[in-house]
């Protein structure tokens, strides 16, 4: 894979001309994108095919795979088309591999809300081990809380594709916030965790899910301990039934970190107790801040390597967010939140106001300013391939497990390119 950054004068077709590849192949791989006018400063995914195959009469997709020594999930994520359409004809040239070495086996995980439509979850199985639906909750007697609307429909495409749709537990409340007080009272409950348990229990087995994932923001400090005792017992019980048990933690860069949403994460204790963490390496830009980079990757290695000191490294999912924020200027403390937007959305605002995309080396992430139609002043902090590779590229350096996207309710191109152009996913 070549990143290539827009410079003014550039068209897709001298592009293609510098690179030897089609300007199909560019349209295709860096939708949505004017070919005449490309947004100056943008990144462009440059893919050379090493290997290719020429569709037979009578061929299918899962003999192609077959004869060819990959899985059809691989003939996929080299082939995204196909996942929205996988007819092919005689003649039609398939990718089995791009030009480039690998950086090894990785594996992979993305939430995703209960209501996702089947179009959008499709884009992403090929590319996730693991499918991540957000969210159970409970009550103080611990009575499982099922998502609306039911998540039977995402469980068993999951399930089809060949990811392993994972239940996510969170003491998220109506209000969209996370209650501390109902942890609390759990905590405090015996009957209430055993409950809890054999309710999730058995909806695993009913539905098909392969492990949970505790979700648990803003615990309490005086509860730090109650915390770690309910994820052990509960992972003793998943585990006794063939279930894993993984928990997504704060991003702290070191132990005495203070702030409600960091000390009650023990990251040596969870991660003990755990079989994978997701460390929620995003954030820092946010909605009722100040603008500035979602995940910089500074801040983000700070907090790989406070987790690599306190967990082992084949534990540890990196969160990675497939998002945005628009904030309008000049910005000021308790002022309009910033409107949340995908990267796409975000590319299409740049190129409706003609903006150019500069790029924030220290954070590694791309950023643009724009005016609106009412004359307000805007400026927007987003993810871009080059923002994705420089994170994605800390998965071999530091020997992590895998990533983990927040989340695949939105299209996720870039990413899934970056990521199938570097790792082998499993």
């Amino acid at each position: 894979m070549i990143l290539h950054t827009v410079l003014p004068g550039e068209t897709l077709y001298s592009i293609a001309a510098r690179y030897g590849v089609s300007t199909a192949e560019l349209i295709a791989n860096n939708a949505p994108i004017d070919p005449d006018r490309p947004t100056v400063g943008r990144s462009l995914i440059i893919l050379r095919p090493r290997a290719l195959y020429t569709v037979r009469a009578g061929d299918t997709l899962e003999q192609i795979a077959q004869n060819q020594g990959i899985t059809l999930r691989e003939l996929y994520r080299n082939n995204p088309r196909l996942i929205e359409n996988p007819d092919i004809y005689p003649g039609e040239e398939l990718v089995l591999s791009y030009e480039g070495e690998k950086l090894g086996d990785i594996l992979s995980n993305g939430y995703a809300y209960s209501f996702i439509s089947p179009e959008t979850q499709r884009k992403s199985l090929p590319y996730l081990t693991n499918f991540t639906l957000f969210t159970y909750g409970f009550d103080e007697q611990g009575n499982l809380i099922a998502p609306t609307p039911d998540d039977t429909p995402a469980i068993r495409l999951a399930l089809e594709e060949g990811s392993a749709p994972i239940l996510l537990l969170s003491t998220l409340g109506p209000d969209d916030t996370f209650d501390n007080r109902l942890a609390s009272a759990l905590f405090s409950n015996p009957a209430a965790i055993d409950n809890l348990i054999a309710q999730l229990l058995a909806v695993m087995a009913q539905k098909g899910f392969r492990a949970v994932d505790i979700d648990f923001e803003y615990v309490l400090p005086a509860d730090k301990e109650g915390f770690v005792a309910f994820v052990n017992t509960l992972g003793q019980a998943l585990r006794a039934n063939g279930y894993e048990l993984l928990v997504a933690l704060a991003p702290k860069t070191y132990a005495s970190q203070p702030g409600l949403l960091y000390e009650a994460h023990d990251y040596p204790a969870l991660g003990a107790a755990a079989d994978a963490v997701l460390l929620m390496t995003y954030e820092w830009g946010y909605a009722f801040g100040a603008p500035q980079a979602i995940a910089p990757i500074d801040k983000v290695e700070a907090v790989i390597n406070y987790a690599l000191g306190e967990i082992p490294a084949e534990k540890i999912f990196l969160g990675i967010p497939n998002y945005g924020y628009d904030w309008t200027l000049p910005y000021t403390p308790g002022g309009p939140r910033a409107t949340t937007i995908s990267p796409r959305q975000a590319l299409e605002l740049a190129d409706q106001y003609g903006a150019e995309i500069l790029f924030d080396e220290r954070a590694a992430s791309p950023y643009f300013y724009y005016t609106s139609s009412d004359g307000k002043e805007h400026v927007v902090w987003f993810e871009d391939a080059r923002s994705y590779d420089r994170k994605l590229r800390l998965l071999a350096e530091k020997g992590l497990a895998g990533f983990s996207i927040w989340t695949v309710m939105n299209d996720t191109p870039d990413l899934l390119l970056t990521a199938n152009s570097l790792f082998d996913i499993l």
